[in-house]
């Protein structure tokens, strides 16, 4: 996709997603390699649900599903606190077939939900 126009936009869709964060990179959102669309990431917020252990997460950049770019690299998220890594003041931008992809230190302790907009 060529670059994209977003002054001259037809449609902004609102859209919200949350997963499990896992030791295994994984897309929290990934924008089709076919969409037409740019996607407006908003906020993630990394929560974490163990009343007593620590976790650490890294979010990357997933461009062209070729090479991934870290925005935060293993940053620690206390026992039931939040982090965000991306939020109205780092507005990142995904072009067609990039994702936003999560790691977690260890399973079962970090959720994240994130927030982002489809502009075509």
């Amino acid at each position: 996709m060529a670059q994209m126009n977003i002054v001259n936009v037809s449609t902004i869709y609102g859209n919200t997603t949350g997963m499990a964060v896992t030791t295994v990179p994984t897309a929290i959102v990934t924008n089709a390699s076919s969409s037409g669309a740019v996607y407006k990431i908003n906020t993630i917020i990394v929560s974490n649900i163990s009343g007593t252990s620590s976790g650490s997460v890294t979010v990357d950049v997933y461009k062209n599903q070729t090479n991934s770019y870290r925005l935060s690299y293993q940053v620690s998220v206390a026992a039931n606190t939040s982090f965000s890594p991306i939020d109205k003041g780092l507005i990142v931008y995904l072009q067609e077939n990039d994702s936003i992809r999560l790691t977690a230190s260890a399973n079962g302790i970090l959720e994240a939900v994130c927030s982002y907009e489809a502009i075509s």
